[in-house]
């Protein structure tokens, strides 16, 4: 089932990492946000404190870079972006200071 999304919301967290990375880069990270917009369940589905999440893996360069995000209601709402090295550890630790 693919969800119809007509707003995206960043994160702060998700909108700081991105806007500190070169335009092209940029740009590899917004590509990544289409193939999310063009499935919504491409992204693997977290369980545990992360359910309802899901995360969509792609690469820059040679690293391999991760996106967490929700589907809620019309929303795609982008939680974090970064390499995999203790991405889910401050994934765990930004909800609970957003109080997500």
């Amino acid at each position: 089932m693919i969800s119809i999304i007509l707003k995206i919301l960043q994160m702060p967290r998700f909108k700081k990492y991105a806007k500190k990375h070169p335009r092209h880069l940029q740009q590899v990270i917004l590509d990544a946000v289409e193939e999310i917009l063009t499935d919504t369940e491409i992204g693997e589905l977290k369980k545990g404190d992360l359910n309802g999440f899901r995360v969509h893996k792609f690469t820059i360069g040679h690293q391999l870079i991760l996106i967490a995000y929700k589907v809620e209601s019309d929303y795609l709402v982008l939680y974090q972006a970064g390499p995999h090295e203790n991405f889910y550890k401050n994934l765990k630790k930004y909800l609970k200071e957003i109080g997500g």
